[in-house]
């Protein structure tokens, strides 16, 4: 299969990735409400650990914590009540991080858990320190375990679900493939509980808009989610170039058999090269709010090297803006050549404008990163 520019994608390719997001959902993990299947999370962990250490860089974005919750409190029923949810989150977080502690610790693998709410990721200074204490977990060889804050969230502010969680997780971290286990064995042209002729869909596009009408958005009485919310999550996704396969997560060993290359589940592919669809989704997902304006050398070593902006190369600073704000960065003559997220506010990049990044804590006090736009975060237009 090949995608609309003409390239040939295919399972292996997409599971060579090195940076994996991998969701578990509620059913898988609470045993269909039964409380922690402690034995099949053993085996996810087992599995994860492995994949770790074949260099594969690991985020794990787990439900559970309400539906075990419901277990320790004897609740037979999801409460309605938003406080009912929030009492069951907090009761039933303890558990789960406590479980998946003690698994990767077999392994000599530390553990940070991370609760985030869709607030924490649309306000922009919140998304930087989110994905700075990612990417820092991750270099330490810590395994960030990521679940949505539902002690404190509301429906305002809810993901809705925890397949939408882990595509933004992936957009977060630029992670290469988002795997979300479920209790299925992916999407089929038609819902297989209704009709026996259903067939796997073993690759698809991600934008596909055919693809709603295939999947079902019905959820088990644990979960928010259905084979919809995997759909969309497949979609958002793809924004920042990463593949999604929805896989069976009682397959014995489906993420070593993956990352061996057998075909499971089904792979949902960006409609773009992953750069690009990474470049385009930087480029035009926030409006700018002030202006960089370089020097001719930092102007060369931007256009032609791909590097980071370096203070030290900027000779203006227009508009107001905080860390984390969209910023035009203009060239020496005028012209707007990049685009990119700031990592420090107008007033700050004033004082160290021009200035080496040694110099940037004696100057401010402090530095949050020794570049002013990292190349991450920055795209040429």
């Amino acid at each position: 299969m090949t995608n609309q520019e003409g390239h040939q994608i295919d399972h292996q390719s997409a599971i060579r990735a090195q940076r994996w997001v991998v969701k578990i959902g509620s059913a898988l993990l609470t045993d269909d409400g039964k409380g922690l299947d402690h034995q099949a999370i053993s085996g996810w962990v087992d599995q994860l650990a492995a994949l770790r250490q074949q260099g594969v860089e690991i985020v794990l974005v787990s439900s559970g914590s309400i539906a075990e919750g419901m277990v320790r409190l004897g609740w037979q029923q999801r409460p309605k009540e938003i406080h009912n949810l929030q009492a069951a989150a907090a009761v039933g977080q303890m558990g789960l991080v406590q479980c998946y502690e003690q698994n990767f610790s077999c392994h000599q693998m530390r553990t940070a858990q991370i609760l985030l709410t869709h607030d924490d990721l649309s306000h922009r200074e919140r998304y930087l320190n989110a994905r700075g204490t990612l990417r820092a977990l991750v270099s330490h060889d810590v395994i960030p375990i990521v679940n949505e804050n539902d002690t404190v969230v509301t429906d305002e502010i809810r993901f809705g679900d925890n397949d939408t969680l882990g595509a933004l997780v992936a957009n977060l971290v630029e992670a290469d493939l988002l795997v979300i286990l479920t209790d299925q064995d992916g999407l089929c042209d038609k819902d297989p509980r209704h009709h026996v002729d259903a067939k796997l869909l073993k690759q698809v596009r991600a934008g596909d808009p055919a693809l709603i009408s295939m999947a079902s958005g019905a959820a088990g009485s644990l979960g928010r989610g259905g084979m919809l919310t995997k759909v969309q999550a497949a979609k958002l996704a793809a924004r920042s170039g990463a593949n999604t396969i929805v896989a069976n997560g009682r397959t014995p060993g489906v993420l070593q058999r993956l990352r061996q290359g057998e075909p499971h589940g089904t792979l949902f592919v960006p409609d773009q090269e992953p750069l690009l669809a990474r470049k385009q989704w930087l480029a035009g997902h926030l409006k700018a709010k002030g202006t960089l304006v370089l020097d001719s050398g930092a102007t060369a070593v931007l256009t032609q090297q791909g590097k980071s902006l370096l203070a030290v190369g900027v000779t203006q600073v227009q508009g107001q803006f905080t860390r984390g704000d969209m910023v035009l960065i203009n060239s020496h003559d005028g012209r707007t050549i990049a685009r990119g997220l700031v990592n420090y506010g107008a007033d700050e990049s004033a004082k160290i404008l021009g200035k080496a990044s040694s110099a940037i804590e004696l100057t401010l006090g402090y530095m949050a990163e020794p570049e002013l736009v990292h190349r991450d975060n920055l795209v040429l237009v």
